[in-house]
């Protein structure tokens, strides 16, 4: 076999390894959090070195990331599926697209917001910034209902309101307090959304 047909080979199978790591990392999260992580474990369900690890990812944080980059798309992709006829609805949907997300992947969400990357180095821009536009899809329906309200002020809050979303389903979904059944948690987003609307002048038709 000649260079040409090997190179392209060599780069399916490198492909394949990482594809392989994310996955293997992303279970393991899944299934035990990102605290219990260990790059060893990582490496021996793949049945490679941990040098491989560092080499395919630079470090240990750079497949952390790379998972979490996953994880905030799949979230990005789910929130943005709601319908978004009805502004008030879809606010609602928002809701509770996120509670469905987080009780799916609570761990997996868990570790967007828990990692800290080594030696304090900064978090990545890429990273913080699809964070962001996942929190900006209550902007849209906000702007559409408060449609004579100072566009700086509804930015922020939009990002308000899903930051409070967040807290409370994060709460509400921890093991290590008083849980708080996922059924009883969308009763309770419902009850926030609405009166945090009426609040504003919003009223539930």
């Amino acid at each position: 076999m000649n260079n040409v047909q090997e190179e392209p080979r060599r780069d399916r199978k490198k492909l394949q390894r990482r594809l392989l790591l994310i996955e293997i990392a992303r279970r393991l999260i899944a299934a035990k959090s990102l605290r219990s992580l260990k790059v060893r474990d990582v490496a021996e369900a793949a049945e490679c070195s941990i040098g491989s690890v560092y080499n395919e990812f630079g470090d240990f944080d750079g497949l952390i990331l790379t998972v979490n980059r996953e994880t905030v798309s799949a979230l990005t992709a789910r929130l943005t599926a709601v319908p978004s006829d009805d502004p008030l609805r879809q606010l609602h949907g928002l809701a509770d697209a996120y509670l469905g997300f987080a009780t799916e992947h609570a761990n997996l969400l868990r570790s967007l917001f828990e990692h800290r990357m080594e030696d304090d180095r900064p978090f990545p821009e890429d990273i913080l910034a699809m964070v962001m536009d996942a929190f900006a899809v209550m902007h849209a329906p906000l702007v559409r209902l408060l449609p004579d309200r100072d566009p700086g002020d509804v930015a922020l809050l939009s990002r308000m309101m899903f930051s409070a979303v967040h807290g409370i389903i994060s709460l509400g979904l921890e093991e290590r307090m008083v849980a708080v059944p996922p059924e009883r948690l969308r009763e309770r987003l419902a009850q926030f959304i609405d009166t945090h609307l009426a609040g504003l002048g919003i009223l539930r038709r």
